[in-house]
């Protein structure tokens, strides 16, 4: 039997640098699911097709092929066998990736292949729908959240660090937009599971959240 982890929250709210922390401190298996929305989200920007082209959204992802491997201790994520981990990390492609996660095809795409990598032993997942859609029975469920503020300052922050050009209003405002979209659009919302745990890690330390995740999987019987 796999162990399986989820942590959902919105964008900033450290989920993608924690799940990381402790998939290695525990030796669990970490799938990026945000990685994979946002791969469909760059195949459609480069094919020039609209979230709202159903059809050609359809045939676009009829063939559509997304891997991830660590190497190095770094997550590569391939699309179509290029390596596009940075391509899929830019402002472009986060201004319309919860666009795209809305649609119905789209998740019906996705969400089994996060079901089948899920399986493959113990496991740590984070996005906006893991504990309530992806893996309803998950072993542990966490619900990690932070201000919009903080969110919009981390955001800006690791957008700085990559050498990309941009304000702290602007990631504000985007930050907004898309936690607008993804708690309201119809399919598969960013809500917290009635038996997650919340955890607001707005005036925690990185180190603090990872510690205090370690403890909850382990008080929930995970061995390693």
């Amino acid at each position: 039997m796999s162990f399986v982890v989820a942590i959902d929250g919105p964008a900033g709210s450290g989920k993608g640098t924690v799940t990381k922390l402790v998939s290695e401190k525990l030796g669990l298996v970490n799938i990026d699911t945000g990685a994979m929305y946002r791969c469909v989200a760059l195949k459609a920007l480069k094919n020039e097709v609209k979230e709202t082209e159903l059809q050609k959204l359809d045939t676009l992802l009829g063939n559509i092929s997304i891997d991830m491997k660590r190497e190095n201790g770094k997550l590569v994520v391939f699309l179509d066998g290029e390596d596009v981990s940075e391509e899929i990390r830019t402002p472009k492609v986060d201004s319309c990736v919860a666009k795209y996660a809305a649609v119905a095809s789209v998740r019906n795409k996705i969400t089994p292949l996060q079901r089948k990598m899920g399986e493959t032993g113990n496991v740590i997942m984070e996005g906006r729908d893991i504990g309530t859609v992806v893996f309803p029975n998950a072993n542990v469920k966490i619900y990690l959240d932070a201000s919009v503020e903080e969110r919009a300052n981390r955001r800006y922050k690791q957008d700085i660090e990559k050498g990309i050009n941009i304000s702290y209003e602007e990631v504000l405002e985007e930050i907004k937009k898309r936690h607008k979209l993804e708690t309201e659009r119809e399919i598969a919302p960013l809500v917290q599971a009635e038996d997650a745990i919340y955890l607001d890690s707005s005036n925690l330390t990185i180190e603090q959240v990872v510690a205090k995740i370690e403890e909850i999987i382990k008080e929930k019987g995970f061995e390693g």
